[in-house]
């Protein structure tokens, strides 16, 4: 008799323990949206994983005694892993790269120091070169 006296009294203090703390509960709220998403690079995949857009910054370098400076590139990549867009930019300028379906398909506006043009190539191989 004792027992069954001491499980109804834990189980009295259990369920008042509960109460007050469904009572108690407060909702919970999103946390705060961080202002800025930093990191090195970027990527964003698709469904089945693929890699179709991408922010890199690549470090300088020197190839072929040419330095090149630090320079940031983004891609827009289609579903078989060919980047359709290039947009690059560095200290010397910054170039747009529009690629066709076909090679050499594109079109590249640069401007790069004092200088700028705009190249565009057809799948023939035709090239028009236009500068100011």
């Amino acid at each position: 008799m004792k027992i069954q006296r001491l499980l109804i009294v834990l189980t009295i203090l259990n369920l008042a323990l509960l109460l007050t703390q469904l009572f108690q509960a407060r909702p919970t709220l999103a946390q705060s949206v961080a202002p800025v998403l930093r990191g090195k690079g970027l990527e964003i995949v698709d469904d089945q994983g693929r890699i179709r857009a991408s922010i890199t910054v690549l470090p300088g370098s020197t190839a072929n005694k040419q330095p090149f400076p630090e320079t940031v590139i983004l891609r827009l990549i289609d579903g078989k892993g060919k980047p359709l867009v290039k947009l690059a930019a560095s200290e010397q300028g910054s170039v747009l790269g529009l690629l066709g379906d076909s090679e050499p398909t594109y079109a590249r506006i640069e401007a790069n120091g004092a200088s700028t043009f705009v190249k565009l190539t057809n799948k023939d191989g035709h090239e028009q070169v236009v500068k100011p």
